[in-house]
């Protein structure tokens, strides 16, 4: 397990998190979500030991990261700004790759360069920004770390090898129980990959939660009536929003779907539709109930 504890970074002036707190379990895709400048990337780098935290602490399985070494041969960290060897193949980067992590495994290796249809021959440094992403997720995945960290993981990727790509992540933490730490400043990206996220906002925590209780806490109702009515009539329903046009009411619920929709056709309504929210919708809705404004997840 990851663990974060009232942890600060700051340089110069600019605080880029600050009293963060986060737990990250093991054996599950951890999605950090928020707009450029939120922290994401300084998190992965404090995690990772790159930075250290000026205030806080962080562990990997309970020891820190700064000071034990052992730790570091746990993860392997891709970052949003990609490094080759200079001249180096796909081939070449996996000798150096399995020099540095003695868990390499070429027959893994051999199976993503397959799947992404990487030559291992040809100069990394001519490949398209998409297929540079692709070879690093291939040599980083090959290492079959516990941990791995990916920073903007689905960036340049053309839809096809996204959908790989997440299917690949899937399979591995399936089989392995690795655990995969993603950042992304879109929402959308995250959604069916995740089973656990986290919302920074200006270097701050929002909130951590597991993906399906996001999703099921809250859902949309459509209910029109035949007759005058206003909120009140609903009682015994926690009604989180609520808006009324006309004879047609819409609004978002929190609590027991079944037990909600009862109480609503016992009013004997002309119009009932219950809507499942997005996670996107959920977010939003959670951030507005912070007076945060949406624009955090572009």
């Amino acid at each position: 397990m990851i663990k974060c504890v009232d942890v600060t970074k700051k340089f110069d002036k600019v605080t880029a998190l600050e009293q963060l707190t986060c737990n990250i379990p093991e054996g599950c895709i951890y999605g950090l979500v928020g707009a450029n400048g939120a922290g994401k990337s300084t998190l992965l780098r404090l995690i990772t030991g790159i930075y250290s935290p000026d205030v806080g602490d962080i562990t990997i399985d309970g020891m820190p990261v700064v000071k034990k070494d052992f730790a570091k041969s746990l993860f392997v960290f891709v970052p949003d700004e990609l490094f080759f060897l200079p001249g180096a193949n796909m081939k070449e980067m996996a000798r150096f790759y399995s020099e540095i992590y003695p868990t390499f495994f070429y027959g893994c290796y051999e199976r993503l360069i397959n799947e992404f249809s990487l030559n291992p021959t040809v100069n990394i440094s001519t490949f398209s920004k998409g297929m540079k992403r692709q070879a690093a997720t291939v040599l980083a995945l090959s290492c079959q770390t516990k941990y791995m960290f990916f920073d903007e993981t689905f960036d340049g990727l053309d839809p096809l090898k996204r959908s790989l790509l997440k299917k690949i992540i899937h399979e591995d933490v399936k089989e392995r129980e690795s655990t995969v730490v993603i950042t992304s400043h879109s929402l959308r990206e995250l959604e069916d990959t995740c089973n656990q996220l986290a919302l920074l906002h200006k270097g701050g925590l929002i909130f951590e939660s597991e993906v399906q209780n996001l999703k099921t806490s809250l859902f949309k109702i459509q209910i029109g009536l035949n007759q005058w009515f206003d909120q009140t009539i609903f009682k015994g329903i926690e009604i989180m929003q609520y808006k009324q046009n006309g004879s047609v009411a819409n609004m978002i619920i929190k609590g027991d779907k079944e037990q909600a929709v009862a109480k609503m056709q016992e009013l004997q309504p002309q119009l009932l539709d219950v809507l499942p929210l997005s996670l996107e919708e959920v977010v939003v809705f959670e951030m507005e109930v912070l007076g945060l404004d949406k624009e955090v997840l572009v």
